[in-house]
């Protein structure tokens, strides 16, 4: 039988944990930067909006509300904060 080692558990295993069952808690939402496509404007938004978030110079529609994380529109680039 091998040997486990609890203390430094799998990263891959600790990420399908439920948040507060980790070694370490942490949330699984984060902000993020999203560039819009048609004017390059950088928008911060949370990563489980239930609002549609638009682009405040050109009105563009950046991420829809799902159950849990938004969806990007297609074109948009994000970065994690």
């Amino acid at each position: 039988m091998p040997v486990v080692d609890l203390t430094v558990p799998d990263a891959r295993a600790e990420k399908k944990q439920h948040k507060l069952k980790r070694l370490v808690q942490s949330p699984n939402s984060y902000f993020m930067d999203v560039k819009c496509p048609g004017c390059l404007q950088i928008t911060t938004v949370f990563s489980h909006a239930q609002t549609a978030v638009v682009c405040a110079d050109c009105g563009t529609v950046l991420c829809m509300p799902t159950g849990g994380k938004c969806k990007l529109t297609e074109g948009c680039d994000f970065r994690k904060k």
